[in-house]
């Protein structure tokens, strides 16, 4: 039995002796700021979120245990069906309009031009700005009155009376998705350029050499070249649409007769407007489940190409 023991202590003192090392210890030391702002800025309020979602909480009262309660309720709500469906539209039509518009504008700023340099560093403008300020700005070239968005179509004759931009439901869903897709456009752009600069001069020489025109070039070696680039930036940015807030809250506050309302709007309306904590932590946690299955598909698809 003694030699037995000895035999099951021997492998612990070594992985001991291992975690104690000099080396070791040190680079415990430097990671455990990085550990402790995971722990209190995103472990903690998660955590805290997850708990509140399964109470009744109120403004001002601590409130009861009450299970899935919220989320059964919010699948019987039609308020809360709309902004799912509100959600996915926004989200599906901004990032495939900037994954779109994006490769186009790499593949220009890719090409030789004057003030190639000066004309990217002005394409960040709209990622630098402040989101507040710069949709605060497009509320004033929406505004029902003085549409400075009317006054230059009505000028070019594109349209013969003015478009209640923020006024109906469909103009204000398509306003609030031109928002943000302005304002999410550099991020694609300058990613997909990144991604083009690392694609090899050779490949196109040669299938230039072969006869292949440009468009066979972009479908047969830029595209596929581009895909990691393209799974990393679609990623990103669904997760950041699924829970923006400030385009949506400046610009309609979730109407007109809430055909904008979206995840995020939602959330603060019940939440902090109404004071139901509980219904409200239940909205924002109410699609993590699906991101957490989208973000492990993308991160499978990378390693698969890696």
């Amino acid at each position: 039995m003694t030699a037995m023991a000895e035999t099951e202590r021997r492998p612990a003192a070594p992985l001991l002796r291992r975690f104690l090392k000099p080396e070791a210890l040190i680079g415990y030391f430097l990671i455990s700021p990085a550990v402790f702002l995971l722990l209190v800025l995103l472990a903690y309020p998660f955590v805290l979120a997850v708990y509140i979602s399964l109470t009744d909480r109120v403004l001002g009262e601590p409130g009861r245990f009450i299970g899935i309660a919220n989320f059964l309720k919010l699948l019987q709500d039609s308020l809360f069906r709309q902004t799912v469906w509100n959600s996915f539209v926004y989200t599906i039509a901004t990032v495939a309009l900037k994954m779109f518009l994006g490769i186009i504008l790499a593949l220009l700023l890719n090409q030789e031009m004057r003030c190639r340099n000066l004309v990217r560093g002005a394409l960040l403008l709209p990622w630098i700005v402040p989101t507040s300020l710069s949709v605060l700005t497009w509320l004033w070239m929406f505004d029902s009155l003085f549409s400075v968005v009317n006054y230059i179509l009505l000028g070019l004759g594109l349209i013969s009376k003015k478009v209640p931009w923020l006024g109906d439901p469909f103009w204000a869903m398509t306003s609030v998705i031109i928002v943000n897709t302005w304002r999410g456009l550099p991020f694609f752009a300058v990613s997909f350029l990144a991604g083009l600069m690392t694609i090899p001069r050779e490949l196109y020489e040669a299938a230039e050499t072969d006869g292949a025109k440009k468009f066979r070039q972009f479908w047969h070696i830029t595209l596929p070249l581009l895909q990691p680039v393209i799974a990393v930036v679609v990623l990103f940015s669904t997760i950041w649409t699924f829970a923006d807030f400030q385009i949506v809250y400046i610009l309609t506050h979730g109407g007109p007769i809430n055909a904008t309302q979206i995840f995020a709007t939602m959330a603060y309306d019940v939440a902090l407007v109404a004071g139901r904590i509980g219904e409200g932590s239940a909205i924002s946690l109410f699609l993590f489940p699906a991101l957490l299955v989208v973000i492990f598909l993308m991160l499978r698809y990378l390693r698969k190409e890696q």
